[in-house]
């Protein structure tokens, strides 16, 4: 308790852990007041402890989502922890340890064989998929997981299958090794959104404590199980079982969790239907626990962002019948029979301009593939370009232009409206995760003749 009789010269506080006050006692020395209990032991161990797990400046270092996501993590991490010590188990079992009959010669060939394979997936996967583990994060961090899960459930059988054993170690190598590559890239685009004072390091070395010490925990766990399940096959496959469900979940839990303020393609694409319903822009804490976790999921036109002219057009009128009327920083491409939308981007384009493209494609298959009666929003434009478009019965390249010149106009009316309620609900606009190409052109809008 503060002396009320004595006036405060100061007070200080670190983050919104701790406050104390400062007092000049009689003598002219400064004494320090902690407020709140004076359980120094307790305190002590607490503060311990975040500082060594947790970032500096908690929680106002970090995002709001981050302590949810960080405890399913630590429960993930540790069931992942007790799978893999069975399965490491079972490899060394496989590989000949503790028989005499098996040679030195033959368990290292196939410890090279499966690293060799893992390494080959590690390049391949990072080569084809790299640069979609930033837009679709959670996605692919849940596929890391159960990937991971489906190796160490190979591994765990291939003791089961001697004949094979060398050609599912290293199809499981080869797996793990994926799992590495999207695992670590998604936990780097989930660290950067968590950092909120560019402490991004910090966020990552504190979440590598923390996952060292659930590790540590699981390995004094294993050294307690393993001796049960040597022999007891029918154990290795219950706590197997057991614990993969427990990860899974967890798994889940963990990115149900995060709530990221950028847009990809499907909160956008949510958020647009939402807006076209009712007239009003979700907001992320709304959109993120809707958001689909499996690729492709509620998807009708397939989107091809920032690609090549040639890839879409072959002939010189269709390049300028896209141009004409056109006043945006991208030019769109729909064919109706391949169920594709393939968008041009100027090469001045911002973030802005991409999500005016993607938000332009995502209302075309709205139009095509939705339900628009009882909007909110310009339903009378709505219907009536549906019905049109639905039964226009011209050829399929002027109905497909026709459909692209009509989605523009309706384009120019809603996007403003659009823009401005993204902002004001909190979604970030200067940075986007569409995941465009990086192709890009330049062109010029033919100016009008006058009579």
């Amino acid at each position: 308790m503060t002396n009320l009789g004595v006036q405060p010269l100061c007070m200080e506080s670190y983050g919104s852990r701790s406050a104390q006050h400062y007092r000049a006692l009689p003598d002219g020395r400064l004494d320090c007041i902690p407020e709140g209990p004076q359980n120094r032991g307790f305190r002590s161990l607490r503060e311990i402890f975040m500082l060594v797990f947790l970032p500096q400046g908690y929680p106002e270092s970090v995002s709001s989502d981050y302590l949810a996501y960080q405890i399913w993590d630590t429960v993930q991490a540790f069931a992942s922890s007790i799978t893999g010590t069975l399965a490491t188990q079972a490899v060394l079992k496989g590989v000949g340890v503790g028989d005499e009959a098996s040679t030195v010669t033959a368990a290292t060939v196939t410890w090279i064989l499966k690293d060799g394979t893992g390494m080959l997936g590690r390049i391949l996967f990072a080569w084809s998929k790299g640069s979609k583990l930033d837009c679709d994060a959670k996605q692919w961090r849940l596929f890391a997981d159960v990937l991971n899960d489906m190796a160490i459930l190979m591994e765990i059988l291939a003791p089961a299958f001697p004949a094979c054993f060398t050609l599912i170690v290293c199809i499981s190598g080869f797996f793990k090794c994926i799992v590495g590559v999207a695992g670590g890239a998604t936990r780097a685009a989930l660290t950067m959104h968590q950092a909120r004072r560019d402490n991004m390091a910090d966020v990552s070395a504190k979440d590598g404590s923390q996952e060292t010490l659930v590790n540590l925990a699981g390995l004094f766990f294993s050294l307690l199980l393993i001796p049960l399940v040597a022999d007891n096959l029918r154990l290795t496959y219950s706590l197997y079982g057991l614990f993969t469900a427990l990860h899974l979940y967890a798994n889940y839990r963990a990115v149900r969790s995060v709530c990221m303020e950028t847009l990809n393609r499907a909160r956008l694409r949510l958020v647009l239907r939402h807006f076209l319903q009712r007239g009003k822009v979700l907001g992320p804490a709304l959109a993120n626990p809707q958001e689909p976790l499996v690729p492709g999921f509620q998807q009708e036109l397939r989107m091809n962002l920032g690609i090549p002219l040639h890839t879409v057009v072959s002939r010189v009128a269709d390049f300028q019948k896209a141009l004409e009327g056109n006043a945006t920083n991208h030019l769109i491409f729909f064919n109706r029979a391949a169920g594709t939308v393939s968008i041009l981007l100027h090469r001045l384009a911002g973030s802005v301009d991409v999500i005016k493209a993607c938000t332009h494609a995502f209302l075309l298959e709205v139009l095509l593939y939705q339900d628009v009666a009882m909007s909110a929003l310009e339903e009378e434009s709505l219907l009536d370009l549906q019905r049109r478009l639905r039964e226009d019965h011209s050829e399929p390249e002027n109905k497909d232009s026709t459909a692209i010149s009509e989605t523009h106009q309706l384009l120019d009316k809603i996007f403003p409206k659009f823009l401005a309620g993204l902002t004001a609900a909190g979604w970030v606009t200067d940075r986007n995760l569409l995941g465009p190409d990086e192709w890009r052109m330049d062109w010029t809008i033919p100016e009008k003749k006058t009579l």
